[in-house]
């Protein structure tokens, strides 16, 4: 079963139970428990606690799941992208920075599934946005063909910069993450080359590489993903490349352009 999965049928029973929500996608995670599935996607921003009747009657008025759906399509045609079982779950209302810096918005994704985590009050465009983000990992997974495990900081900050990028190139500034375009591109060089570079390699699961990536522990905020986000747009500028030709791009090689190129 690949697309937008009709989650909304699971929340009109299990509004009160969200898991039961992480039950109900354990064949999509073979190795894992529901336990385990459901402390990774809270953690990622969905709801950790009931939700009312009403609430998922609203995001059901909102059409979350068409407007989904249409987008996935448009984009899998795009970008020749492949087929992913996409879940829209309700996003933690509880969870105050979630609300104030992304709308009530979140996602996950994997190299096979992605997760959108989404409020009632969303609009189209969010939703489109944060659809665009997430189906970006997903293709970039694919196509560029590593391993996850085998990642490193600079794969993930191309990776993350790269969904920003095709946000931006398809829905305008204006839509983006509220960190794009906090920081001037001369700026962006400089911690590029003073933070990023020399910690290029590190691996997933350390300290420094969460650090570096979300800009925390004095670090500029969101620091990575904004950085790669200059990487990427910069190459692609250069070289004229479009969306679907960034994906196979190897990270080494987008990182290697370090000139400053305004946004188109």
């Amino acid at each position: 079963m690949h697309g937008v999965i009709r989650t909304d049928e699971w929340l009109l029973e299990d509004y009160k139970q969200p898991i039961q929500l992480a039950k109900r996608v354990k064949d999509y995670f073979p190795n894992a428990e529901a336990e385990e599935i459901f402390a990774h996607l809270t953690k990622f921003g969905m709801t950790r606690s009931a939700i009312s009747k009403v609430r998922v009657q609203q995001m059901l008025k909102a059409d979350l799941w068409d407007i989904t759906s249409m987008d996935y399509k448009e984009l899998q045609h795009q970008w020749n992208g492949p087929e992913t079982p996409i879940f829209i779950f309700p996003s933690d209302a509880a969870n105050y920075r979630l609300h104030k810096e992304f709308n009530g918005k979140a996602g996950l994704t994997f190299k096979d599934k992605a997760f959108l985590f989404l409020s009632e009050s969303n609009t189209k465009m969010e939703i489109k946005a944060l659809l665009t983000h997430e189906y970006n990992h997903v293709c970039r997974l694919e196509k560029c063909n590593k391993p996850e495990k085998q990642y490193t900081l600079l794969d993930t900050i191309i990776l993350e910069g790269m969904a920003e990028y095709a946000v931006f190139k398809r829905l305008g500034e204006e839509h983006t993450a509220s960190y794009i375009g906090k920081y001037k591109d001369e700026v962006l060089h400089h911690f590029w080359t003073k933070y990023l570079l020399p910690e290029k390699g590190l691996q997933v699961n350390t300290n420094k590489y969460y650090r570096l990536l979300y800009g925390s522990h004095f670090y500029p905020k969101m620091l990575g993903y904004c950085v790669g986000e200059y990487l990427v747009r910069t190459y692609a500028n250069k070289h004229g490349l479009s969306l679907k030709e960034l994906f196979v791009v190897k990270s080494e090689d987008i990182a290697e352009t370090k000139t400053v190129a305004p946004r188109d």
